[in-house]
């Protein structure tokens, strides 16, 4: 099955300072168009009120939406994530340009629901794009909320998340019983056990793929630190290591978005740019791999 095919929606190279579209990936459930590169605010994002701390965070947001980004992914476990977020994107009267994803984290049915709406006010929001099941806590409990609060028009969109290897094979068997619209996943050059699996029985099944963890907690930066980016990376528009890892994640054809964190908005444009341009074929990807082999 060709890129195409999948939705994705391709740009020409070196275009991004010419405004040329973000490329985009198709939501399985609906065909909506989703841009690449979104937002995690995990540790980012969760931040107090002096202004010195927040004022960075607006630059980020400005930068996502500057180059057509709109996913910003956040959940009651972050800290203020929400709140600053929901703060900061009303401030810049940004919050209605963002697809806002959250996440319930709590047991039980009435706790969920509590929990859900306060992460609707925290984000300054009547309406969440995407509600997830963080790291599938109480996952079977509040599945059946999250279909009720689907037909009500209170979420768009039902997802499920985890951050470690370990549990790929309790979610793929979910997805094998469960429709869902997403699953929130970690994914990376030096972490490819979702590709034994679980990135194929997702798009098997029209799960769209959200991946966290894309520089494994920065480590990818630190075992490429002092080394030049190879030459033949400006083959696939590549300007940088945190877009050579990212591009790497977007060729995996089950993937819909990236979500990785920042709290320097240059750093946000330069991932920003992973979403711009040529992505890696397969023989590239392997080459790519050789290096932090």
């Amino acid at each position: 099955m060709t890129i195409q095919a999948l939705g994705f929606s391709m740009i020409s190279p070196h275009r991004m300072i010419a405004n040329e579209p973000i490329m985009k990936r198709s939501i399985h459930s609906t065909g909506e168009l989703l841009p690449a590169v979104g937002l995690g605010t995990w540790q980012t994002f969760d931040v107090s009120e002096p202004a010195d701390e927040r004022e960075p965070l607006k630059g980020v947001l400005r930068a996502l939406v500057s180059k057509g980004g709109t996913v910003v992914d956040s959940s009651p476990m972050y800290g203020r994530s929400e709140e600053v977020v929901g703060d900061l994107s009303t401030e810049l009267k940004l919050n209605d340009r963002l697809f806002m994803a959250t996440k319930v984290w709590t047991n039980g049915k009435d706790s969920g629901v509590r929990q859900m709406n306060e992460s609707l006010t925290l984000l300054g929001r009547e309406k969440i794009e995407l509600m997830q099941i963080h790291n599938l806590t109480d996952w079977e409990t509040h599945i059946k909320t999250l279909r009720a609060w689907k037909e009500q028009g209170k979420i768009k969109y039902i997802g499920l998340t985890h951050y470690t290897a370990s549990a790929h094979d309790r979610l793929a068997s979910i997805l094998s019983r469960e429709d869902v619209d997403f699953i929130q996943i970690n994914y990376n050059i030096a972490d490819r056990n979702a590709e034994k699996k679980l990135l194929p029985y997702a798009l098997e099944r029209r799960v769209s793929v959200v991946v966290n963890q894309p520089f494994e907690s920065g480590s990818l930066f630190r075992q490429v630190k002092g080394k030049e980016l190879p030459g033949w990376a400006t083959e696939f528009d590549c300007n940088s290591w945190a877009q050579f890892f990212l591009k790497f994640i977007l060729s995996q054809p089950a993937v819909t978005c990236v979500i990785p964190g920042t709290s320097k908005p240059g750093h946000m444009m330069d991932n920003m740019g992973a979403a711009f341009g040529k992505l890696p074929s397969e023989k590239q990807r392997q080459e790519m791999i050789k290096i932090l082999s």
